[in-house]
């Protein structure tokens, strides 16, 4: 493994910072559509977070496609 980030080929770093907002958007539609849920349930206050969350969601997850596939960089 590299120690340094700018050893890396410009490609890979491209690559490997798609692949991480990729996940990073996955885990904010995730932990949106959670709160959604809790809120929901009864379990969080509820000031019309459910649906913003809900939007939230999917605007993450509909621009997560802008971000391109691993391996086009």
């Amino acid at each position: 493994m590299l120690a340094n980030w700018n050893l890396l080929s410009e490609p890979l770093q491209l690559a490997l910072a798609r692949e991480a907002l990729r996940r990073a958007a996955d885990t904010i539609a995730e932990q949106a559509e959670v709160l959604a849920a809790e809120m929901e349930r009864g379990a969080l206050n509820d000031n019309g977070g459910p649906e913003a969350l809900r939007l939230l969601a999917a605007v993450v997850r509909d621009n997560r496609a802008a971000l391109g596939p691993v391996g086009n960089a």
